[in-house]
């Protein structure tokens, strides 16, 4: 049985649509929010039919010398065109992009995973530094 961390598929994001894009400045401020950007598809767009979709982007961030990261958000996106009259029959559509606004002390990893309903786990990390 293969390890959780085998699941997880990476790439570089300007030409892999699964892979979490992280967009937060390269350093920020000490103790100050900052906004952090994620999504799926931001080079290559990824579909958004009942029958392939991403499903949820989860964000951590794992402060340097912790052993431990923290969770700091998951969206989860449910709306794909289905309907009760079947796949793609409503014009309701999530799309797979979460904003949030966290604050650290310290610089570190930030991690992003996704789940696609047909090509499974994908991951994106960005180092931050702070000032």
């Amino acid at each position: 049985m293969a390890d959780i961390k085998e699941l997880f598929q990476s790439a570089d994001w300007k030409t892999e649509k699964h892979v979490p894009v992280i967009e937060v400045s390269d350093t920020v401020n000490k103790g100050e929010f900052s906004r952090i950007t994620v999504s799926v598809g931001k080079e290559i767009a990824h579909p958004n039919k009942t029958e392939h979709h991403i499903r949820w982007i989860s964000v951590l961030f794992h402060p340097a010398g912790e052993k431990f990261p923290y969770q700091i958000a998951k969206a989860e996106f449910t709306a794909h065109g289905e309907s009760v009259n079947g796949p793609d029959t409503s014009t309701v559509y999530t799309h797979p992009e979460v904003v949030l606004n966290f604050k650290t002390d310290k610089p570190g990893m930030i991690y992003a995973s996704s789940y696609c309903n047909i090509h499974g786990l994908w991951q994106g990390s960005k180092e931050i530094k702070i000032k």
